[in-house]
């Protein structure tokens, strides 16, 4: 329950249930976020243990690796896996893309607690060990997975997955792209896949958004914003590639990053190298990341691949000016030259679409409105959830 995406959909959909017809358990298999307290008062959660420490901070990653041993050893998983691992990790070698984590997930799902209780419905809502688990382990009438992700750019397979989604009744997709992606690896899953888009609570997000907070500095050019954690997919060293150039050209712009992660060393080698400390900012994790999309003058998402994101969603609902990325997720998200702007994931490219923007102030203002028109989501789809308890 880390301060990410799909968490804080996760939540939006259980504020939506109606508690008084169901009653909701939550199982959380890392048993740890910061997100715990966000959860509805009448959520039953089912772990014995668990603490609130971020995910992404130093302290919440000695207890996720800790937690990931645990899961490893409990019953001889990791003994018991070693075909599993050893088959896959050699794919990956083949493929030249080694994700060590898709690896784990299988330990993760073995190794977590069991319950013997029956439900009506038990829903896998992530990728990866979620999946595992209730495929494997969770007795239900029926049985549903989320995809947030596109499934082959992700680094998934159906070997890895032990084709565990043939066990779903419904497998729900946020995006008509992800459900593509998903199809190429499971056609014969096509009639029971459909799209769930995120939920937003959109009036929650406009009322933190005018709470105190975001920019603290007296910067008086450009702000760039970028929310999302400091990951490969997340293509922030492009990112500071484009900055790096925008200066070259005396472009009065500064660049601000909201998230954590595992490539922030790597990032602040870059930054320093560059000579970009003072302009290129990586301000970490916060509670309440919405004044900063408030008051941002352009909202940047180049990513190398998306499922649908929850910051583009929460920069449309408070109204960002936004470039993205041309990529899968993205270009589902964002209607070119009417809400805003795409481009190729290369610094130059990325340049052209902020000096765009920069030398446009009208148009910009344009895009701004029409994304705080966009509608992202219909509470109506929660009926497609439902109907599998009918």
């Amino acid at each position: 329950m880390g301060n990410a995406g799909a968490e804080h959909a996760l939540l939006a959909l259980l504020h939506c249930l109606d508690q008084e017809k169901y009653g909701l358990s939550l199982y959380v298999l890392l048993g740890q976020g910061q997100l715990m307290g966000h959860v509805p008062e009448g959520v039953r959660l089912l772990n014995r243990d668990y603490t609130e420490l971020p995910v992404l901070s130093e302290e919440g990653r000695k207890q996720l690796r800790r937690t990931v041993l645990r899961d490893a050893l409990t019953g001889g998983a990791v003994f018991r896996r070693l075909p599993y691992l050893t088959r896959n990790f050699a794919d990956m070698c083949r493929k030249h893309k080694i994700l060590p984590e898709k690896l784990l997930w299988r330990l993760v799902a073995d190794g977590s607690a069991r319950t013997e209780k029956r439900y009506d419905l038990a829903v896998a809502f992530l990728e990866g060990a979620s999946a595992y688990y209730v495929a494997d382990y969770v007795n239900a009438a029926k049985k549903a997975a989320f995809i947030h992700i596109d499934y082959g750019m992700a680094g998934y397979t159906r070997e890895l997955d032990l084709d565990c989604y043939l066990s779903y009744d419904r497998v729900f997709t946020v995006s008509d792209e992800v459900r593509e992606a998903f199809l190429m690896a499971y056609p014969e899953c096509e009639s029971r896949t459909a799209v769930f888009h995120n939920i937003l609570d959109v009036s929650e997000i406009h009322r933190l958004a005018r709470e105190p907070g975001g920019f603290t500095d007296t910067f008086g050019g450009l702000r760039i914003l970028t929310v999302g954690r400091l990951t490969e997919q997340k293509a922030y060293d492009i990112a500071v590639d484009a900055l790096y150039l925008l200066k070259q050209r005396g472009r009065k712009v500064r660049w601000y990053v909201l998230g954590e992660g595992d490539r922030r060393k790597s990032l602040e080698h870059q930054i320093a190298a560059l000579g970009l400390e003072k302009d290129f900012l990586l301000l970490g994790q916060t509670e309440n990341p919405y004044p900063y999309y408030a008051q941002t003058d352009l909202y940047v998402h180049a990513t190398r691949f998306e499922g649908k994101s929850i910051a583009i969603e929460e920069a449309q609902t408070l109204g960002c000016a936004i470039l993205a990325s041309d990529c899968s997720g993205n270009r589902e998200q964002i209607t070119e030259g009417a809400d805003g702007r795409l481009c190729d994931l290369t610094a130059e490219k990325i340049v052209e679409g902020i000096e765009w923007m920069m030398d446009h102030p009208k148009e910009r203002q344009r895009y701004r409105e029409a994304a705080s028109q966009k509608q992202n989501f219909d509470l109506e789809e929660i009926g497609q959830l439902l109907s599998l308890l009918e």
